[in-house]
């Protein structure tokens, strides 16, 4: 059975205003001994042989060049070379991303790259707490360019507050023009906890609809393949680890408040950084959460995963039973498309998604 490998790297330069993930900032004192931990724990891992590695976090890239060394030294030892994985991702930002990180990456085996651009317009790259800016962006990415990497990702958020749709049809077509091999555009959430948050930012809904609505028909028509609500690949360019979640399949996650799926179990390390590196140290387990999925829960989150794919759901016996119901609601509101055997996310569904997947996770309305 083919298993992902996640690597958590909880540390960032500065916190993102509408960032909500376990990421730390001022806390690059940790690292070593972070890494020191991550390697105590890689060799604890139930799998040794995976097919995808995604290191990501916070900001891989603001780890200097020995300790990205040192990362590559520790999945090399107990995993085999990067090179050996059939995708291998890193996560990197502008302004950390330098030509010598370029080159260990790429020296160690990494065959593609994630990077956060989120907007071109520097106004909104301010108001979003990122520490780049536009140009920065294009250095780096001209860098990993011609540092060797030809799979690259780049983000885009949609719907950011003083953004205008001209601003950000701007933004697509200056990164349309550089031609990165998979784009992933995401509507902006306001996430409790986070700045954005605590000023009462309200998303203007009816515009981020529209931003989407020209993403998916710019890109479409330029050959982009549309197969996952917020990704968008070049043919064959899909990104394969994160496609791994969607359908359902096993990883492991190392590192901080990362996240496990394995034999039947979920399980997730503690988010506190601190105490995951004590636990390591001293020989106790960094597990803070572990549930085993069955029955109506199991099936209700394999379908929440599986219709993110844009290429539908064929429905298994059993969760026709536990969610007939549910899904025959969601096609007569159109939210969902009968197509042969699939069941597909409308397109009106692609913007209302939440919507359909609140029906697949419990608790369940058993009067649905």
């Amino acid at each position: 059975m083919k298993t992902g490998l996640y690597i958590h790297l909880p540390f960032c330069k500065q916190k993102c205003n509408y960032c909500d993930f376990a990421s730390f900032a001022g806390r690059e004192f940790l690292i070593d001994n972070y890494l020191s931990a991550l390697e105590k724990e890689a060799a604890l891992s139930p799998v040794s042989r995976f097919e995808t590695l995604y290191v990501g976090g916070g900001t891989p890239s603001v780890l200097s060049v020995e300790q990205l060394e040192r990362l590559c030294s520790v999945l090399t030892k107990k995993f085999g070379p990067v090179s050996s994985f059939e995708e291998s991702t890193c996560e990197a930002n502008p302004e950390s991303l330098t030509p010598e990180k370029i080159a260990v990456l790429k020296k160690a085996g990494f065959n593609r790259l994630s990077m956060g651009l989120q907007s071109f317009n520097d106004k909104e790259l301010k108001t979003l707490g990122r520490v780049h800016d536009a140009a920065t962006f294009l250095t780096a990415y001209q860098n990993a360019r011609s540092g060797g990497f030809e799979n690259i990702n780049v983000d885009l958020i949609a719907g950011l507050p003083g953004q205008t749709l001209e601003s950000f049809k701007a933004s697509l077509q200056r990164l349309i023009s550089l031609q990165p091999e998979h784009i992933s555009v995401y509507g902006l959430q306001i996430e409790e906890g986070t700045p954005f948050f605590e000023r009462g930012i309200v998303c203007d809904q009816l515009l981020m609809r529209q931003m989407l609505e020209e993403t998916r028909l710019r890109l479409q028509g330029l050959g982009y393949h549309h197969y996952e609500i917020s990704n968008f690949a070049l043919p064959g360019k899909e990104a394969r680890h994160n496609t791994h979640y969607w359908q359902y399949g096993e990883y492991i996650g190392l590192g901080s408040s990362a996240a496990s799926y394995h034999a039947g179990v979920r399980f997730q390390n503690t988010a506190d950084l601190q105490e995951y590196i004590r636990r390591i140290e001293s020989g106790q387990s960094p597990v803070s959460f572990r549930e085993k999925l069955e029955g109506k829960e199991k099936e209700g989150e394999k379908l929440m995963l599986a219709f993110r794919r844009l290429d539908g759901v064929e429905l298994s016996a059993e969760q026709q039973v536990f969610f007939g119901k549910e899904i025959e609601k969601h096609l007569k509101s159109g939210l969902l498309l009968q197509e042969g055997k699939k069941v597909k996310l409308s397109n009106e569904g692609l913007f209302l998604a939440n919507e359909v997947f609140c029906s697949f996770v419990a608790p369940f309305d058993e009067d649905a």
